[in-house]
C-alpha cells in the first residue's frame, strides 16, 4: 500500500502537494485544540468538586494573580469560560479539518479522472481497438470515485486520526498513566483482532467490486447501445440477468464490508461503558476526590473511541478499496505522448504525393499480416479509389496514410519526409475522415458538423457552406430548428443516411487537403450520392481524394483505383473494373 500511494503521489500536481502538506499542519493545530480542551477539565471539575485545592494549585496562579482574585469561589467563572472557549476551539477546528479534508480530497480526485481521462485519449489507436470501453469507463468514473471515497479521503482521515490519538492518549498518560495504559491495551487489542479476523473477507470484497463494476457498465452499453435489436428480438431478460447477477455480487460486497467498518462500534461502546465503570471504582478506593480524574477519563474515553473507531474505519476502507486502487495506478501508468502538453507546430510541406514504401502490416505478433510489401504513390489532388474483398485490409490501409495506425513493416512518405512517431500529428493536420458509422453527439446539428470545436467558436457561414456541398442543407433548414436541431443520442433521431450527410459535412467543415472517405456514401441513395460525389470533385486540385466504396458508381471520376488483394495491391482502371 505504500508503494501504491508513492505512486499516487506522483500523479498528483505540485499545487496539490503543497496542499496537502498544508493539511498535515492543521491536523496537528487541530490536535493541539484537543489536548487544550481535554486539558481543561481537570481544573473545570476541579473547582465544582474541590475549590480549595484548585485555588491553592500552583498551576492557577497565573490566573489568580492576573484577575487580584482572593476567594476560590472567584475562580468559576474564568475556568468554566476556558473549558467552554476550549470545546468551541476544537469543534471548531475539527470541522475545519473535515470541510479541508473533503474538498481537498475531491478536488485530488477530479485531477486523477481528467488525468485518466486525458491518458486514455491520448492512447495510440491499437489500445483503444484492443481495449474494453466498459473497463476504461468504469475505471475513469466509477473506479476514481472509490479512489477518493476509498483512498484518499480514510488516508487523510486515518492521519489525523493518528494524530488526535497520540494527542489524546498523551494528555491521558501526563493525567494518569495507569488509567491510560488500560484503555490503550483493551481497546487497541480488540481492534488489532478483528483486523487480523477480516482483513481476508475485505480483499476478495475489493476484487468483487472492483470486477462487477465493470459488468455492470458493460451490461448497460450493451443493452441500452443495442436497443432496438434488443427490442426487436425481446432479449431484455438476458440482459437484466447479466446485470442482475453483477449488481447483485457487488453489492452484497459491498454491504458486507459496510458491516465489518461499523459494528466494531457497539462493542467499543459497551467496553468502554464497562472499563470505566471498573476504573471508577478502582479509583474511588484509592483517591477521595476522583470526580475530576473521573471527569477525565469520561471525557477522554469520548474522544479516544470515536478516533479508534474512525482509524478502524479508514483502514477497512482502505483494504476494501485497494483492488479498484490498483487498476486506476494502472490506467494513470499509460504515459502522456511528447506532443500532448505541446502547442500544434505547423504541418510538414505536403505538395507532391503521398508514398507507401514496402508497407506490411499485422496487428500482433501472433496475427498474420493483412498485407504486404504494398508499394503505391498518390499525387497530391487527385481522386484515388480503394477496392477489394471484405477483410483484405482496405480501412487498414487508409488508416496508416492517416497516421492511426503505424506500419509493421515499411513507411508512409510525405513528399520526402517520412512519418513517424515525431512528426505524425503535423500530417493528420491536413487530414479529415468521414467513416462509414458517424458519430454524433447528443447537441445540435451545427454543433455535430464543427465537431470538437467550442459553441462560441463555430463559424455558422462555414457550416452552411459543408452542408450544401454534403447535400444536407435544405433537409436542415425544413426543420423547426434548422441548425438548433438536435439529433439525439448517437444521432437516433436521423436516417442513416442524413447521419452520413453530416459526416461528410463535418470533414469539409475542417477544410483539409486530405478527404478520406471510408464507405462514406453506403447509406445514401443513388442520386444524393452522385450529388455529394459532384460537390467533392469540386473541391479543386488542392484537395486529395481517397475513397473505399463497394459501389462502383462512388469511384467514378477517380484517377487511380487500386484494389488490394492477398497478393499484394494492383492498380485498376475503370473499365477493368466493370
Amino acid at each position: 500500500m505504500f508503494y501504491k500511494l508513492k505512486q499516487l503521489w506522483r500523479h498528483l500536481s505540485t499545487k496539490r502537494q503543497k496542499q496537502f502538506w498544508a493539511l498535515i499542519l492543521l491536523m496537528l493545530i487541530t490536535s493541539l485544540a484537543e489536548i487544550i480542551s481535554l486539558g481543561a477539565v481537570v481544573p473545570f471539575l476541579g473547582i465544582l468538586s474541590a475549590p480549595e485545592q484548585v485555588f491553592q494549585h500552583p498551576y492557577t496562579q497565573p490566573i489568580i494573580n492576573y484577575f487580584s482574585l482572593t476567594e476560590s469561589s472567584q475562580l468559576i467563572l474564568p475556568l468554566t469560560i476556558i473549558f467552554v472557549l476550549s470545546a468551541i476551539l476544537a469543534g471548531s477546528v475539527r470541522i475545519l479539518l473535515l470541510y479541508v479534508m473533503t474538498r481537498l480530497s475531491y478536488a485530488a480526485g477530479a485531477d486523477l479522472s481528467i488525468n485518466i481521462y486525458r491518458r486514455t485519449l491520448y492512447k495510440k489507436y491499437e489500445h483503444h481497438i484492443a481495449s474494453n470501453s466498459s473497463e476504461v469507463i468504469n475505471g475513469i468514473i466509477t473506479k476514481t470515485n472509490t479512489v477518493i471515497g476509498g483512498i484518499l479521503l480514510p488516508i487523510l482521515t486515518l492521519l489525523s486520526s493518528f494524530i488526535l490519538f497520540i494527542s489524546i492518549l498523551s494528555t491521558l498518560l501526563f493525567i494518569n498513566t495507569f488509567v491510560a495504559l488500560i484503555a490503550l491495551t483493551g481497546f487497541g487489542t480488540l481492534y488489532c483482532l478483528i483486523i487480523l479476523y477480516t482483513r481476508k473477507r475485505l480483499k476478495i470484497n475489493s476484487e468483487i467490486v472492483a470486477n462487477q463494476s465493470t459488468d455492470m457498465i458493460q451490461a448497460l452499453q450493451e443493452g441500452l447501445g443495442g436497443i432496438r435489436e434488443v427490442l426487436i428480438d425481446g432479449t431484455q431478460e438476458f440482459y437484466c440477468r447479466i446485470y442482475r447477477k453483477a449488481d447483485l455480487q457487488l453489492r452484497k460486497a459491498s454491504g458486507d464490508n459496510i458491516f465489518i467498518i461499523g459494528s466494531p462500534r457497539f462493542v467499543m461502546e459497551s467496553l468502554g461503558m464497562t472499563l470505566i465503570a471498573v476504573l471508577a471504582y478502582v479509583i474511588h478506593q484509592e483517591e477521595n476526590n476522583f470526580i475530576p480524574l473521573m471527569g477525565v477519563l469520561a471525557l477522554g474515553a469520548q474522544r479516544l473511541l470515536p478516533v479508534l473507531q474512525h482509524m478502524y474505519a479508514s483502514y477497512t476502507v482502505i483494504n476494501g478499496s485497494s483492488a479498484s486502487f490498483a487498476d486506476v495506478l494502472d490506467l494513470l501508468k499509460h504515459p502522456l505522448p511528447v506532443y500532448a502538453n505541446q502547442p500544434l507546430s505547423e504541418m510538414i510541406p505536403f505538395e507532391n504525393k503521398i508514398k507507401l514504401q514496402g508497407l506490411s502490416y499485422k496487428y500482433s505478433t501472433k496475427t498474420p499480416y493483412i498485407f504486404k510489401n504494398i508499394n503505391i504513390a498518390i499525387k497530391k489532388g487527385s481522386r484515388v479509389g480503394f477496392i477489394g474483398q471484405t477483410g483484405c485490409g482496405k480501412s487498414t490501409l487508409l488508416d496508416i496514410i492517416m497516421g492511426l495506425l503505424s506500419p509493421t513493416k515499411g513507411d508512409l512518405i510525405i513528399d520526402s519526409q517520412v512519418i513517424t512517431e515525431n512528426n505524425f500529428r503535423q500530417w493528420q493536420a491536413h487530414i479529415s475522415h468521414v467513416p462509414q458509422t458517424i458519430y454524433l453527439s447528443d447537441s445540435s446539428i451545427e454543433e455535430n458538423i464543427a465537431f470538437g470545436v467550442a459553441k462560441k467558436d463555430i463559424d455558422h457561414f462555414r457550416v452552411i457552406k459543408a452542408a450544401r456541398q454534403a447535400k444536407i442543407h435544405e433537409t436542415i433548414e425544413s426543420w423547426n430548428d434548422q441548425y438548433q436541431t438536435i439529433v439525439g443520442e448517437r444521432g437516433v433521431r436521423l436516417s442513416g443516411g442524413q447521419r452520413q450527410r453530416i459526416g461528410i459535412a463535418r470533414a469539409l467543415y475542417k477544410q483539409t487537403d486530405v478527404i478520406v472517405f471510408d464507405e462514406a456514401t453506403s447509406a445514401l441513395d443513388n442520386e444524393v450520392e452522385q450529388g455529394v460525389m459532384k460537390e467533392i470533385q469540386k473541391l479543386g486540385d488542392e484537395v486529395t481524394i481517397l475513397i473505399i466504396a463497394h459501389r462502383l458508381s462512388t469511384l467514378k471520376g477517380c484517377d487511380q483505383i487500386f484494389e488490394l488483394s492477398k497478393d499484394g495491391i494492383l492498380m485498376k482502371q475503370m473499365d477493368e473494373i466493370l
